[in-house]
């Protein structure tokens, strides 16, 4: 749109400049022509009274003659000039440039006829007259006139200035005009084709009404009708082969085959997940701009796709600053925001309430962690914990209200206490609760003051999953030793209060289909992304987490460091790119340790730097995940070092992005993700000198070692993906009746 209207305004401003041009040209040739007969008529009239005394010679008459009349309007002077062409007698104001012009008044005797010109001078733009004076048939001088012609050069930019004018008022009359007919004869048609080809592609409807629609985009819409002919057919053959898959175990998980299964266990019945953290967040650019993103979280990571393939309604705080813009009064909106499938609900959460977070994040999460870090129980926190759990509790109730059996999906240790609130409302609805982290020993969750509650809120559940069976084992040994419960280690079941719980493991993971990621292909990865980064070795690094301190970040700083003094060899070779969004950075504990990190960091680099290359290139900003496959398939090694994590999904992502079956895996043993991809290189993350071996081992690891370990985790996530891993959970949860 922007060039046509600039091509427009061009065209205009063109046509109303060239009518102003020749305007300007007329105008001019007018006021000349008239200044020159005025001229030419004064100059006559003042020659029969300068004749005869010029005849004589008599200078003091001649002088009077010529005061008198110097005065008069627009004339500025005049002059005299002998047979000679000297200057015999001149006005008293005439400016030296007219004065000066001998040569004109000779011309004008020798040739015995009338002249002028114009001349700039010290008052402006003049008109010079020169007129012979005669005796007889003799020349015996000339006479001169000067005229003001300054009001000729003021009317002329007169004209420009209302030009300009007049042509800034019907550029922007013209503009509005020219988009206004644009939008409404070709945009608009547009957005609503486009509108009913994203329907096709989303299996919502045809192309037929489009082609009798609107003529302007038919040979358009006549060729994508043909090419959504052919998607229907090709979508109705992968639905009936993801059909015909669901009862074959070892047939591979895709969205086509979610769906189906979806629709055959819950036969219309929608999906509900609730989780603390949005799958999208919009926040503001400069005062107007908003722009959305997706958070690094696992949990956004695994929960996404699925969302997408099955539809439904996902509640979680809104946390983006311009979050309540971009949702309607209910908080509701479709998402994605490019191609909305699902709808997002956002909850609304006051500074009161950000205690919920706090007991979340302080107590929660170190408690389940062993990263040696204490949590911290405060009862303001506690309260507002059990507040936001309601509040979600509420708002979740008021979407199921006419939904018979609704099935929930509540995510992660924010809403340990949802499941019991909602049982207690709807005893119809299915719940289950998928704890995302580690579960510690029952010595360990028993110093958490509300364990009772928690445990209790937590059993409302039908099914609670975990990733791995030894965190269900920890689960059933904490209900034990902790409450009243009956538990069934046979069946893995809890039953408390007439309620039975089913402990299942479901280890999480990615939408990793056809053993090819999105952007794993399509040949050498640019290499310009890392010289942006600084970046010029051959041999490179990658690790990516949240700035968490369970992350391990700061071992593996040291274990570079112990790698470039056991083998010197990589300094100026290997540089470690280490990607670490901002988390939780408003709890003192986080901006601590982000200080920590960024000074260990430094140190490093200080200590081993040479010239403008750095051991650790540390990125505190987000990166998308397009950006980030980019990055996973050109680092030679990906370092994932939790202390302590329930899956790391970051370590599968890397697997998923190499379709070249090239790089290195080196994982943390205390990761869930290690009891899976057995091809990577197992370190304990608190050892820096293993860590540091385990980097050599893998920079000199052969290409032929490397493919068979690859291809190995490949399989292995490719054949337990996330739609599996849904569809189990859902399973689980849909058939107790």
């Amino acid at each position: 749109m922007a060039l046509i209207v600039s091509i427009a305004v061009i065209s205009v401003g063109v046509v109303v400049l060239a009518f102003t041009f020749f305007q300007v040209q007329d105008e001019r040739a007018t006021l000349v022509a008239d200044l020159q007969y005025r001229t030419h008529l004064l100059a006559d009239g003042l020659k029969e009274s300068i004749e005869p005394s010029f005849a004589n010679y008599s200078t003091s008459t001649l002088q009077g003659i010529v005061d008198r009349f110097a005065n008069r309007e627009r004339l500025v002077g005049l002059a005299l000039y002998d047979s000679e062409a000297n200057l015999i007698v001149a006005s008293e104001d005439l400016p030296s440039q007219a004065g000066a012009r001998a040569s004109l008044a000779a011309r004008v005797m020798d040739q015995d006829e009338v002249a002028g010109e114009f001349v700039n001078t010290e008052r402006g733009s003049t008109y010079l007259f020169v007129e012979p004076l005669h005796q007889g048939e003799r020349v015996i001088g000339a006479f001169a006139v000067v005229q003001n012609a300054g009001y000729i050069d003021e009317a002329v930019a007169d004209i420009w200035r209302e030009s300009a004018v007049r042509i800034l008022v019907q550029v922007v009359v013209f503009s509005m005009i020219v988009i206004a007919l644009i939008w409404w004869l070709f945009f608009r048609r547009l957005r609503a084709f486009a509108d009913l080809v994203r329907s096709v592609r989303q299996g919502r409807g045809t192309l037929v009404e489009a082609e009798g629609a609107d003529t302007f985009f038919f040979p358009l819409a006549s060729e994508i009708s043909k090419l959504s002919s052919s998607l229907r057919q090709a979508r109705s053959a992968a639905s009936e082969e993801a059909r015909m898959r669901l009862e074959k175990l070892d047939s591979p998980w895709t969205a086509e085959r979610l769906q189906e299964f979806i629709k055959a266990h819950l036969r219309g019945r929608p999906i509900y997940v609730v989780s603390s953290r949005e799958p999208y967040v919009h926040e503001k650019v400069g005062r107007k701009e908003v722009k959305w993103s997706v958070p690094a979280s696992g949990l956004v990571t695994a929960l996404e796709p699925v969302m997408a393939a099955c539809g439904g309604t996902w509640l979680a705080h809104g946390s983006g600053s311009a979050d309540k813009q971009t949702a309607d009064a209910s908080g509701k909106l479709r998402v994605p925001p490019d191609d909305p499938k699902y709808t997002l609900k956002r909850v609304w959460l006051s500074r009161e309430e950000a205690g919920h977070s706090r007991f979340s994040n302080e107590a929660l999460w170190p408690l389940a962690h062993m990263a040696h870090t204490r949590p911290v129980f405060r009862d303001e926190d506690w309260h507002a914990y059990r507040r936001v759990n309601g509040k979600f509790a509420r708002e979740l109730l008021k979407e199921i209200k006419t939904i018979q059996r609704p099935l929930i999906l509540v995510q992660d240790f924010h809403f340990t206490l949802l499941p019991a609130m909602i049982k207690a409302s709807r005893p119809d609805a299915q719940v289950a609760l998928f704890w995302h982290i580690p579960w510690p020993s029952a010595e360990l969750f028993s110093i958490c003051p509300s364990r009772r509650e928690i445990l209790e809120g937590m059993l409302g559940a039908d099914v609670i999953g975990f990733h791995t069976q030894q965190y269900c084992n920890n689960f059933m040994d904490t209900v034990a030793k902790l409450i009243e419960a009956r538990v069934d280690l046979e069946h893995f079941s809890i039953t408390r209060a007439g309620h039975v719980a089913h402990i299942k493991p479901f280890p999480i993971s990615i939408a990793f289909t056809d053993g090819e990621e999105e952007g794993a292909q399509g040949g050498e990865p640019d290499k310009a992304v890392l010289r942006e980064l600084g970046i010029r070795t051959d041999l490179v690094g990658l690790g990516v987490d949240r700035l968490d301190y369970t992350k391990g970040i700061l071992e593996r700083f040291k274990a570079l460091e112990f790698l470039f003094d056991l083998h010197p060899e990589y300094l100026e070779k290997f540089t470690f790119l280490q990607i670490a969004p901002v988390s939780r950075g408003t709890l003192k504990k986080y901006q601590e340790y982000s200080e920590e990190v960024t000074a260990e960091a430094e140190r490093v680099n200080a200590r081993f730097g040479r010239g403008g290359w750095r051991p650790i290139v540390l990125e505190k900003r987000h990166f998308t995940h397009k950006e980030l496959t980019a990055l996973y398939r050109l680092a030679g090694v990906c370092l994932i070092t939790p202390l302590h994590d329930g899956m790391n999904l970051v370590a599968k992502e890397f697997v998923a992005a190499r379709g070249d079956e090239a790089g290195v895996l080196i994982l943390s043993q205390m990761t869930g993700a290690s009891r899976e991809l057995k091809g990577a290189i197992a370190i304990n993350p608190y050892s820096a000198e293993e860590t540091a071996e385990a980097l050599h081992e893998a920079l000199q690891m052969p290409k032929t070692e490397q493919h068979r370990r690859m291809k190995a985790m490949r399989d292995a996530v490719k054949n337990y993906n996330v739609y599996r891993w849904s569809a189990e959970l859902i399973k689980a949860v849909s058939s107790l009746g």
